[in-house]
């Protein structure tokens, strides 16, 4: 504990009398020294504190895949370890992949459609191109960006329904259980709606 006071002690200092906010191994909890300061740029919740969780989806709200960061990656490095991931549980390629705007580059898509990606409907905010908006004016683009914007509420929904929102477990592993039975217990429930629509007559 003497060393972690130590740093908070020096932090504090460097942000008090020199304004310094960069302070190498910042710590934010004395108890879960792990845990990351994550800027999110939402005007009601502009950071938060914690580790980052990626979640994949599939059709029917099934989870198919997660994973707790020990550090925050950038999100458009994600997306071609996600379409590998995705190959790998389902033995075949995605034939459409969607994400926020976060995790579009030229490379992700360029290397997507190599992959044998049929669609890939990743927003690319900052072109000014009219092809680059025609095509994410078409209707598979919006449905897909549609579909994704209903993800948001599988992160909710986890963070509501299965305690997400707050790791009651200590340490990194910890997160990792508490995230995993999340995603198990959630999962459970989804494929326990497909099972008994299909038996409906």
């Amino acid at each position: 504990m003497i060393p972690l006071v130590r740093q908070v002690v020096h932090q504090t200092r460097e942000r008090v009398f020199k304004g310094n906010t960069h302070v190498p191994g910042k710590l934010v909890s004395l108890f879960e020294p792990h845990t990351e300061v994550i800027r999110k740029g939402k005007a009601a919740k502009p950071t938060e504190f914690g580790k980052m969780i990626k979640i994949q989806e599939a059709e029917a709200q099934i989870v198919t895949h997660y994973e707790v960061y020990d550090t925050r990656p950038n999100d458009c490095d994600l997306l071609l370890p996600a379409i590998e991931v995705h190959e790998q549980l389902m033995g075949r390629k995605p034939y459409l992949v969607t994400a926020d705007a976060a995790f579009f580059s030229q490379r992700n898509e360029t290397a997507a459609h190599a992959r044998g990606v049929k669609r890939v409907a990743i927003p690319n905010r900052s072109s000014k191109s009219a092809q680059r908006k025609r095509l994410q004016k078409k209707r598979w683009f919006r449905n897909a960006q549609k579909w994704r914007t209903g993800c948001e509420g599988r992160i909710s929904l986890l963070k509501r329904r299965h305690g997400l929102n707050r790791c009651h477990y200590k340490g990194m592993p910890g997160i990792q259980r508490w995230v995993g039975f999340g995603v198990i217990a959630d999962n459970l429930i989804n494929i326990g709606h497909v099972l008994a629509a299909s038996t409906d007559p």
